[in-house]
């Protein structure tokens, strides 16, 4: 008897999305919260689920709070929910603390990270490239959303970009909706504006 074959079942990859709230990103965290929200309540969006996380001084799960269907109720949660809005950045401690405590938890099926910061880090930077590169190993692809990108003459001079930027897969705009429409573009496979191999040349 013939042997019958089973096409392997597709599984959409999972979604987690690290979001910096801190003051330097004060101007872009409301929009974000609204596109995180957003992205775990599109019907059909291709995603399995969808995880988020806020950072400024101290990481939080802020996914409970994003299943709020009401946006307004949701990013009123998320506020009572997070206590560091607006404040000091802890890029490497925050980045060490979800792969410690969250990586094996949300990264265990295939997942795609979004790791929106403008990448403001000053001190361990050893430590931080460290924890980026153990991030980008644990994730099927590793996105930076860098709101400075808005500048066409934005160049990688702070130490935490240097650091970071050669660990992840792309970077991409997010300053805008037409910037984020671009990244709905690029997860989409088609084709997107992907900054890295510029920035990476004047790295060199």
């Amino acid at each position: 008897d013939r042997l019958s074959l089973k096409t392997p079942k597709y599984r959409a990859p999972n979604l987690v999305v690290i979001c910096d709230i801190s003051g330097s990103m004060s101007a872009y965290a409301r929009m974000m919260m609204h596109f995180m929200h957003a992205l775990t309540w599109a019907h059909a969006s291709g995603w399995g689920r969808v995880h988020g996380f806020t950072f400024g001084t101290q990481l939080h799960n802020i996914s409970p709070q994003l299943t709020i269907k009401d946006p307004d109720a949701a990013l009123a949660a998320i506020g009572q929910h997070v206590q560091d809005w607006e404040g000091g950045t802890r890029i490497s401690e925050s980045l060490g603390t979800f792969n410690r405590d969250w990586a094996r938890r949300v990264l265990s099926a295939p997942a795609v990270v979004l790791l929106i910061s403008d990448g403001l880090e000053r001190s361990g930077l050893a430590a931080l490239e460290g924890e980026i590169a153990r991030l980008a190993l644990q994730a099927r692809e590793l996105i930076w959303l860098h709101p400075l990108l808005r500048w066409d003459q934005f160049a990688p001079q702070a130490a935490g970009i240097k650091a970071m930027l050669p660990h992840v897969s792309s970077l991409v705009a997010c300053h805008n909706l037409g910037s984020l429409q671009d990244l709905s573009d690029h997860l989409n496979g088609r084709r997107g504006v992907d900054h890295k191999a510029r920035l990476m040349r004047l790295l060199a």
